[in-house]
């Protein structure tokens, strides 16, 4: 599919847009060369983006725990991630649908088709939130007397943040939907702007204008269900203005029933994808204080910062997948999927060695005491790893249709998930709960990896994956040393002096050993044009 310097298709379907440095190189590569540049310049122009999303998602956490206490941020969180959760399963698999089909019609040169496609989607999702969040808001008040049995006197506060995160799950849910049309297009910027940079921002300064008149945990749910209704809004004026000089063009027949049929097993295993990062928190908060569970929150935010990156990259993606395989060209697809796999470890490498080096620094940036958790982190990064290994595996099964598959492994996991944490978390706690989670990673991403290989014939290794070994080495080692001998000075000090003199290393070595020969020229010619 032919795309606009901006990484996006030309609004007359299909055919290249003139101008751009960008567009005059994709025209002289091949498609496989031009496929990786689309994806590494929408993936270097995401960067500033998920880099605003880590910050202001810490931010937000930070700002809960410090103004309202260890005990609330776990309340919070616990009402945030349900509405997430929930939203990812009442869209009803319409988000990955939208993703598909409109890749697919655009592949095939019938981009007007997309609007209709959208359309179909988006009322699907609307009318399933609609009943859940309605369900939800009915069930809050046993729901908060369940979570609350060992502390009676949390229940108002629980009852709060469920009624809004039922509020909130619609628009999670809509705005999900809207985004995978625009990814579907190839376009990642519109995913960037709203949900990485703009939700965020706008829960945090949602969350300040409402505190002025009541500085509570209701308030702060309240916020977090406002910022996804202006993502919605945005979400659906960038699709709306993106394919406004679409032709028009019907619907296939049975559209509907296709959308449905698709959406029928991906929506349980979407709900289930979130429960599977949430589930041994949930079974946690049943039987740890308040406190306690507040540094597990701030932990599990930590740890699921490693995989943000993948996530974008994922999104980006997967429309090149939808269209590959629907074209039969697997060698290209084998190709990217490798190169985007490495490219995201090589990507993600210099923070988990901070992570792992360094957990406590970073935890101290929620306050005192928070550095409680770095054991329980240090587990949880274990789990998130296997996740980056991997690449987009998840995405890939999806993109190709095996939506059946994809329900069963996540059921699977799921269960085996609960099984753990039920058995861990009354004996040891956070520290079983992080180790379900970290088992029931690496048990799901080895099943999705087999049947990819299976049923697409791709895999993500090759001998330069392996290489990365040795800046990885080299950055850990530069880090590990700086951390003790900043061991005793304020965690700032630590934490940034140790960042800096890992990252410094890991870069210096990363050139010559985790990028190809052909990568190398690529970068040095990129650099010479940008310099000229």
């Amino acid at each position: 599919m032919a795309t606009s310097s901006d990484g996006g298709p030309d609004r007359a379907g299909g055919r290249p847009r003139g101008g751009g440095p960008l567009a005059a190189i994709r025209a002289a590569l091949p498609g496989a060369a031009g496929d990786r540049l689309t994806l590494v310049s929408g993936t270097g122009q995401n960067v500033l983006g998920l880099a605003v999303f880590v910050v202001a998602s810490f931010a937000t956490n930070v700002l809960v725990a410090r103004a309202l206490g260890k005990a609330s941020l776990g309340i919070v969180t616990l009402a945030t991630q349900l509405a997430f959760v929930a939203g990812a399963g009442t869209r009803f698999g319409m988000d990955m649908a939208a993703v598909r089909r409109v890749a697919i019609d655009v592949g095939k040169g019938e981009p007007g088709r997309a609007r209709a496609v959208l359309r179909r989607s988006v009322a699907i999702a609307a009318v399933v939130s609609l009943v859940v969040a309605l369900a939800v808001a009915a069930a809050a008040g046993p729901l908060a007397g369940v979570l609350a049995h060992a502390r009676p006197g949390e229940a108002g506060a629980y009852r709060s943040a469920i009624l809004g995160a039922a509020l909130a799950l619609p628009f999670v849910a809509l705005t999900q939907v809207y985004l995978g049309g625009t990814r579907g297009l190839k376009i990642m910027r519109h995913t960037l702007g709203v949900q990485w940079v703009g939700q965020p921002i706008a829960w945090i300064a949602l969350t300040l204008a409402l505190w002025a008149a009541s500085r509570t945990i209701g308030a702060t749910v309240l916020a977090y269900a406002a910022s996804w209704a202006l993502a919605t809004v945005a979400a659906a004026l960038a699709w709306g203005r993106t394919t406004h000089g679409f032709p028009h063009l019907p619907a296939d027949p049975g559209e509907t029933r296709a959308l449905l049929r698709y959406g029928a097993p991906r929506a349980p295993a979407a709900l289930l994808s979130q429960l599977l990062f949430w589930t041994d928190y949930f079974v946690v908060a049943r039987y740890v204080p308040g406190s306690t569970l507040g540094v597990y929150a701030a932990s599990v935010r930590v740890a699921q910062a490693l995989v943000l990156f993948l996530t974008a990259v994922s999104y980006m993606f997967s429309p090149f997948v939808a269209d590959l395989h629907e074209r039969g060209e697997r060698e290209r697809l084998d190709g990217l999927y490798k190169a985007l796999t490495r490219w995201t470890m090589a990507g993600t490498l210099p923070v988990l060695l901070l992570l792992l080096i360094v957990p406590g620094p970073v935890l101290s940036i929620f306050g005192g005491g928070f550095s409680a958790g770095t054991t329980q982190l240090r587990i949880l990064l274990i789990g998130q790893t296997v996740n980056v290994a991997v690449g987009a595996v998840g995405f890939i099964l999806i993109m190709v249709g095996r939506t059946g598959w994809d329900l069963a492994v996540y059921a699977g996991s799921f269960a085996l998930d609960a099984a753990l944490a039920l058995l861990l978390a009354p004996r040891i706690g956070t520290t079983g709960a992080a180790i379900a989670q970290t088992a029931t990673l690496a048990v799901s991403n080895a099943a999705r990896l087999l049947l990819v290989r299976r049923f697409v014939g791709i895999q993500p290794f090759d001998r330069w994956y392996a290489r990365l070994a040795v800046p990885a080495a080299a950055g850990g080692l530069a880090m590990a040393a700086v951390h003790l001998a900043l061991r005793h000075a304020a965690w700032p000090a630590d934490l940034l002096g140790s960042a800096v003199a890992g990252g410094v290393a890991y870069l210096a070595v990363l050139p010559a050993f985790g990028l190809t020969p052909a990568e190398r020229s690529a970068a040095r010619r990129l650099v010479s044009r940008r310099a000229s």
